[in-house]
């Protein structure tokens, strides 16, 4: 079948699936979620496949991997979603106008939403959830590297859809060559939004050649500021978390910009990043102020192309900043508008951080690594929006939906 017939079943399936009831897709999510656990055999042995096929060292691996653990935490993600309340019908604004004419702006969803995405193949369950509960068809490409993990869990899926009598197609994964790719961004006619979840560059290349409107989530080069009115131990608490819980992740640390004044303090807050065999980037201070207390394997000197570098493995830049301004200046050149976040006591420093630092998420004293939709309480996440346009941060439920004016009257016309 090709890829055009495959987008025109996607877009019938979408025009269904506003008759579906709330309650159905709530069994429907509550169905796939205990079928992908109790199938999870079957899913780990496609992973394992796409696995056998990736270097260990490739940063995207962790991403890929899936195990018992994780499939349980993304059918609880599922879960979740099913129990949330629907996103569409919201009366987002009612007015009556003096000529007796209704208006009535209700919430609505996109219809067919194409997701391009790497090795993260809980992408597509999640996916799955999200646009199910918001009315939404999805289109996934995934990337090759977990092209066999993707096909089972949407064989998984479109059992269960079956068995509500439900359109299968409301859920497509298309090939994992280059064309399908270049077709779906092409294709006006049937898919009313895209959304790429990788790389910068996969992000770039969606941007560049899509005719079909975009989301971007972008990808995450995250600040932590270490001000001079900084805790120690919260500010070494919150660096190992942001760092060390899932390095390959968007939300991950990438840079620690120092106050200049607290170099004194940089072993401490650095010393339990060298128990995880993080690898530094220091620059000419911060590594003078580390060499005789961190391993000498994991210390280098920085360079240039280390601040601005999304790193997805345990590595990180260390920036030395003499105040406040150089510090926002840093992170205004080479942050991707994701996360930043700032250690300090000092509560102005604080608010001119949150009102100063352009980012979708802007943290002061807690760790990045809680950018993500299931944290934010959204029931799980399609993807970090870096934009400003429609959503931004977190995208779940509720950015999934567009809205339509109703209009009614009682014979009304409009005079010249």
């Amino acid at each position: 079948m090709n890829n055009i017939e495959l987008f025109k079943r996607s877009r019938l399936a979408s025009q269904q699936m506003a008759m579906i009831s709330d309650e159905t897709i709530r069994e429907v999510l509550l169905d796939v979620a205990e079928k992908m656990v109790l199938e999870y055999k079957k899913i780990l042995e496609a992973n394992e496949e796409d696995l056998a096929r990736m270097d260990k060292s490739n940063p995207k691996y962790d991403r890929l991997l899936l195990n018992k653990d994780r499939i349980e935490a993304i059918a609880a993600d599922m879960k979740n979603v099913a129990g949330l309340p629907s996103p569409l019908g919201k009366v987002l604004h009612e007015s009556v106008r003096p000529n007796g004419m209704k208006l009535t702006k209700v919430s609505v969803p996109f219809g067919v939403i194409g997701i391009i995405y790497e090795a993260r193949p809980n992408v597509t369950f999640d996916v799955f959830a999200l646009c199910l509960k918001s009315g939404n068809a999805c289109l996934l490409k995934g990337g090759s590297d977990a092209y066999e993990t993707n096909k089972v869990a949407v064989e998984i899926i479109r059992e269960v859809l079956a068995k509500h009598l439900l359109d299968e197609n409301s859920i497509v994964l298309l090939p994992a060559d280059r064309e399908a790719a270049s077709e779906l961004l092409t294709a006006t006619s049937y898919v009313d939004l895209i959304i790429p979840r990788g790389s910068q560059a996969l992000i770039d290349f969606v941007r560049e050649n899509a005719t079909v409107p975009v989301i971007e989530t972008g990808a995450g080069i995250c600040h932590t500021y270490f001000h001079s009115s900084g805790d120690v131990t919260k500010g070494a608490q919150i660096i190992h978390n942001a760092k060390t819980r899932r390095p390959s992740v968007c939300n991950s640390l990438d840079a620690l910009l120092v106050d200049e004044s607290r170099l004194s303090d940089l072993p401490e807050l650095c010393s339990s990043l060298a128990e995880a065999d993080v690898e530094v980037f220091a620059d000419e201070k911060a590594f003078s102020a580390l060499e005789n207390s961190y391993p000498e394997k994991l210390l280098h000197k920085a360079e240039e192309n280390h601040f601005g570098t999304e790193f997805l493995a345990l590595k990180m830049a260390i920036k030395t900043v003499s105040s406040f301004h150089e510090a926002f200046s840093h992170i205004s050149t080479y942050s991707s508008k994701h996360s930043e976040c700032i250690v300090a006591e000092d509560k102005k420093a604080i608010e001119l951080f949150q009102k100063m630092v352009d980012a979708a998420a802007v943290y002061a004293n807690v760790s990045t690594a809680f950018t993500d939709g299931a944290q934010f309480g959204l029931g799980a996440e399609i993807g970090i929006s870096t934009q400003k346009l429609h959503a931004r941060g977190p995208m779940a439920l509720a950015e999934l939906t567009s809205y339509k004016w109703l209009v009614e009257g009682d014979g009304v016309i409009r005079e010249k």
